[in-house]
């Protein structure tokens, strides 16, 4: 593996703020904190992200708004996640890390002090959009300064610490906004999380140095407006065709047309992208495709987000609708699995290292498959710690599946092409959260207005388990890979 930054065809000489990726297998201190500080500022954000759910009904009647339009606030902030995170791969590439960090940060704080002081929905909603473009940008970001910093032989242990920001942080949301809702106002939830979110910000002012080089690429305009209702359409109308657990006769006339528009706008972006000329940068270099362990790696993350999202939705769905816990006792019901999946990342990062990924995406697959295929015999008299032991069991095969397919995929991408994986990687997530979250749904909404809510819920848990049998398939599929350099072509 080739362990020097790459100044390939760029003819930039590395600057003297620059921190080169470890020669030996020991990462530099300067290395161990620049991830660190990144760890923070993504464990905020995402935990930022599903805080609101909780506070939904209480903002209706405080901002005097219907459910429609409180939605919002969780739709728009999705919208925005599935607008920006496609541009993230030029971004990285363009701007350094301490710019994009910056960036990210920034408007991240700013947009969490207005939420914080906002009087009305509408200056609400503007800033959850401003949080949600800084949100898009730190996951990727993230990946992609761990791909350039940190050996191969050490991507396992260290994507591992990852799994403790993208799975422990949106378990705690609800609990946390939970316990603030109990004893405060809900400008507490953004109070709460801002001092956090300026002290990363000040962390990487002070100490984040530059990572790699910036390319000078021209960015395509077409790419960024086909970008736009290419994701914006699909994860629009796939939220739409979710949202509504009312029991309506099918999806709205709305939701339909936004799925068109985007399937169509996404193929034009598709093509635009496999046709571009040399000198101006695709906005997602879909060449990462060639590798064979990243193309199965992102089937089977998609896979996993659906299960993971539809089980997010549904599960507290049937633990206050039928159970009849409240909202506190429900975060606190869901708290134990997203702290095992969290808290097992780092071991089984550890553990991807020496015996690679297919004993534990295998493993991990079958958990899955077993705890949804339980989840399907749930009725109204279920006990809740058997409830919990289940979810413990899916969260558990969740990160068994997280850490290797992340690591698994990104490991062969050439250096030029680290961003834009990281980037594709984000983007399926989103689209595939919203996909799994509308198909279950839905299903849950037609059976439930015909046979009743346990029904309903038991219907929707057997489909996600039909699911997640080709998560059995792809895992199998999983092979070591080793780190390519520069130049390396498709697998």
């Amino acid at each position: 593996m080739s362990t020097e930054v790459s100044s390939e065809a760029r003819g930039n000489p590395a600057r003297p703020s620059e921190v080169k990726p470890a020669v030996s297998g020991k990462m530099s201190r300067e290395s161990v904190t620049i991830i660190a500080t990144l760890l923070v500022a993504t464990f905020v954000v995402i935990l930022n992200e599903t805080i609101m759910n909780v506070a939904l009904p209480r903002l209706m009647v405080e901002l005097g708004v219907s459910a429609p339009t409180v939605q919002w606030l969780s739709t728009g902030f999705m919208l925005t996640m599935a607008v920006v995170i496609p541009t993230t791969g030029f971004i990285l590439q363009r701007l350094s890390t301490r710019a994009v960090f910056m960036l990210a940060m920034g408007l991240f704080s700013s947009g969490t002090a207005l939420a914080a002081v906002s009087p009305d929905f509408t200056l609400l909603l503007l800033a959850r959009i401003i949080q949600a473009g800084g949100t898009a940008i730190m996951l990727p970001l993230l990946m992609t300064t761990i791909l350039t910093l940190v050996p191969v032989e050490r991507r396992g242990s260290v994507m591992g610490n990852v799994s403790i920001a993208i799975s422990v942080a949106p378990a705690m949301g609800p609990t946390v906004s939970g316990l603030i809702l109990e004893h405060f106002t809900w400008r507490f939830m953004f109070v709460f999380v801002l001092p956090v979110a300026l002290a990363a910000f000040a962390i990487g002012a002070k100490y984040l140095t530059n990572v790699g080089e910036t390319e000078k690429g021209k960015l395509d305009f077409l790419s960024v407006v086909l970008s736009v209702p290419g994701f914006g359409g699909l994860v629009y109308g796939l939220s739409q065709i979710g949202g509504g657990h009312g029991g309506q006769a099918g999806p709205s006339p709305v939701a339909i047309g936004a799925l068109v528009v985007g399937v169509v706008a996404l193929a034009a972006f598709v093509g635009r992208q496999l046709s571009l000329q040399k000198g101006k940068s695709p906005l997602l270099d879909l060449r990462a495709f060639k590798f064979r362990m990243f193309t199965v790696s992102v089937l089977l993350m998609i896979v996993a987000m659906m299960a993971l999202f539809g089980g997010v939705i549904l599960l507290p769905l049937y633990l206050q609708e039928v159970r009849g816990l409240g909202s506190l006792e429900t975060g606190l019901s869901l708290l134990p699995g997203g702290l095992a999946m969290g808290l097992l990342g780092p071991f089984i990062g550890r553990l991807f290292d020496k015996v690679g990924p297919l004993p534990l995406t295998v493993t991990g697959s079958i958990l899955l498959v077993l705890s949804l295929w339980q989840f399907s015999m749930l009725d109204a008299g279920t006990p809740v710690p058997w409830i919990i032991s289940l979810h413990v069991m899916l969260s558990f095969g969740l990160a068994l599946l997280f850490t290797p397919a992340f690591t698994t995929g990104l490991n062969p991408l050439p250096k030029h092409l680290y961003s834009h994986g990281s980037a594709i990687m984000s983007t399926t997530q989103q689209v595939a959260g919203a996909a799994g979250t509308a198909l279950l749904v839905s299903v849950f909404a037609v059976v439930s207005a015909s046979s009743g809510i346990v029904t309903g819920m038991n219907v929707a848990f057997l489909t996600a388990t039909f699911i997640s049998i080709a998560a059995i398939v792809l895992a199998s599929m999983m092979r070591k890979t080793e780190g390519a350099g520069p130049g390396h072509g498709g697998h």
